[in-house]
């Protein structure tokens, strides 16, 4: 069923295929938030109790959803190099985990500006948050056990466990506004029943939801090859690249 994906396993054929991903996909990216954003900041409307500080909504919801959603992903590939011993996943996750721990600062830090003016202070130990925080730790921890190793493959194998073990995470802070009592507001977006959320906001809202997914595709597609290059560099085929690059 896979066989379409046989031909990707030679590392120059992967960091081709990258490399046109981030190609194509970084416009596209851009294109989205500017549309999501623009709409978002400018013309949606003012939230009656919240005033224009809902706005942040644009930027932390999509950097929250998404670090979790890089973490997920991080985590099944790292599940997937350590079963199959697949170096092409290992370099995959050490190249999503600081792209998410971007997304993971983000979100914490446009929480912190959107609960000052709601909660009053600018951080609560409030479950989501807490669990949110301990998320950053897990992708800095993936990152840095990969580069505290002097074999790569030692390094890229402990990340991975570290991945799979983290992604417990994911499903506490998605639940835990209904497990705890907690300051964070409930679901908006993803209930069963329709939306809180009128489809003035809704729109630009999803939009870019989609601009970080993006983003996220085509940030990793760039790490991954950059990563590819750097463990590859005493092979011909990188050199040959790197020559191309430095004339």
């Amino acid at each position: 069923m896979f066989k379409f994906l046989h031909p990707y396993a030679k590392p120059e054929a992967a960091f081709d295929l990258s490399e046109k991903i981030y190609r194509y996909t970084m416009p596209i990216a851009i294109l989205f938030f500017l549309v999501g954003s623009i709409w978002g900041l400018v013309y949606a409307p003012v939230d009656y109790q919240q005033g224009d500080s809902f706005r942040l909504i644009y930027f932390h919801v999509p950097s929250a959803v998404w670090s979790m959603g890089a973490y997920t992903t991080m985590g099944i590939l790292g599940f997937c190099a350590l079963v199959w011993q697949l170096r092409m996943l290992e370099l995959a996750v050490v190249a999503i985990a600081p792209i998410g721990a971007v997304f993971t600062a983000l979100a914490l830090a446009t929480g912190a500006i959107w609960g000052k003016p709601m909660w009053g202070a600018w951080w609560v130990w409030d479950a989501r948050l807490t669990s949110e925080l301990i998320l950053l730790f897990l992708y800095l921890g993936v990152f840095a056990l990969f580069y505290s190793f002097d074999d790569k493959r030692t390094g890229a194998k402990a990340a991975c466990i570290l991945a799979v073990v983290g992604i417990i995470n994911v499903p506490i802070i998605h639940y835990s506004v209904e497990w705890w009592n907690t300051l964070h507001q409930g679901a908006t977006i993803t209930k069963f029943a329709a939306p809180s959320i009128s489809g003035d906001m809704l729109w630009p809202l999803l939009i870019n939801l989609t601009a970080f997914f993006i983003f996220f595709t085509a940030l990793t597609s760039y790490r991954f090859s950059t990563e590819l290059l750097k463990a590859d560099s005493h092979r011909k085929w990188a050199q040959q690249i790197l020559l191309k690059s430095a004339k």
